[in-house]
């Protein structure tokens, strides 16, 4: 199946900045009629002027994802292009700090937009899919949805189940031949998102390298509305990463575990920090973080050190492993 992407209707939500906000310019570019959905209406709006910019006919909706009768009035809005093509489905937030010193409130808030928001989007998208006879709903899940990330416990725990919840809609629809559940699993991607989102180590966050440009997971996501496959990568790390965690699940996340502990021991003091959980960012972030280092890493020496770490964990796992323990007692 292939989808021409002119005059397609294609409703974002997480429009407001980052992924979002790039993928919105993209589908602009090829002549889709968009439907912005965010928390933060000012910087829809912005977002919304750049797209009229660039030929598009763009409806704004402001909405917040975690209320299931505010995505329905969203989907309704919609309608009013006629038909829904493509749902991209990319609210997203997160809240970094150690399991029991993260506020309880703030691990559930994660969850509604990260899970309940997604799943409000897809309830509200796919009867209208049903009834059309065709759509694509597109996931943003991240390669957190198959390599768990320690001090990020209620992010993890959403991205794992929105891919379960992902594999099971799949299923459901899997006699319909024109409606299509896909899934995006980016590796990191130079977005406002750390600077807003939650922080309660105390210390300042950044990513390691290599940080992708948002605009590359924009065209990814629009080849799926025009192709439409069950999943894609954004990035060979993404890749690597779910390698190294098929390999030895266990080790490799203790290993970015010490890392991770390692890192927040030696970044600078900041304040903890609600971010962006409970309410839109004080200022619009645009598309891009400011992540990326001026100096491009090859691939070949992320796939090595990827690999090597793969490779540890293989050898750390076996060598704890029930069975290698039993053999040297046996001996």
């Amino acid at each position: 199946m292939r989808n021409s992407l002119e005059r397609l209707v294609v409703v974002i939500t997480g429009a407001s900045s980052g992924v979002g906000q790039a993928t919105a310019e993209a589908f602009a570019r090829r002549g889709s009629k968009l439907v912005l959905a965010a928390r933060d209406a000012a910087a829809l709006h912005e977002v919304a002027r750049t797209c009229r910019e660039l030929g598009a006919q763009v409806l704004v909706a402001p909405t917040d994802v975690t209320n299931a009768d505010a995505v329905k009035d969203l989907a309704n809005r919609a309608m009013s292009f006629g038909r829904i093509d493509v749902w991209f489905s990319n609210a997203g937030v997160g809240a970094v700090g150690r399991f029991e010193e993260t506020p309880i409130e703030a691990h559930e808030q994660v969850i509604r937009i990260n899970l309940i928001g997604h799943i409000n989007d897809a309830h509200a998208a796919i009867p209208i899919f049903r009834k059309q006879g065709h759509g694509v709903f597109i996931n943003m899940i991240s390669l957190g949805g198959f390599a768990s990330a320690p001090f990020a416990a209620a992010y993890s725990a959403s991205k794992f189940g929105l891919r379960g919840f992902s594999e099971a809609l799949r299923a459901e629809l899997a006699d319909e031949r024109d409606i299509h559940i896909c899934d995006v699993y980016p590796t990191f991607m130079d977005t406002p998102g750390v600077a807003h989102g939650a922080n309660y180590t105390g210390r300042k966050l950044s990513v390691p390298p290599p940080v992708y440009n948002a605009r590359r997971a924009a065209r990814a996501i629009v080849r799926l509305a025009e192709r439409p496959r069950n999943s894609m990568t954004v990035g060979v790390v993404a890749d690597l990463t779910r390698f190294a965690h098929f390999v030895a699940p266990n080790t490799t996340t203790r290993l970015v575990a010490r890392l991770t502990s390692r890192y927040l021991s030696r970044a600078p003091r900041i304040a903890k920090s609600h971010g962006n959980l409970f309410r839109a960012p004080a200022a619009a972030g645009g598309i891009d973080g400011g992540l990326r280092s001026p100096a491009r890493i090859p691939i070949a020496a992320t796939a090595v050190c990827v690999l090597g770490i793969a490779a540890a964990a293989l050898v750390l796992g076996g060598s704890r492993s029930p069975l290698r323990r039993g053999r040297r007692t046996a001996r």
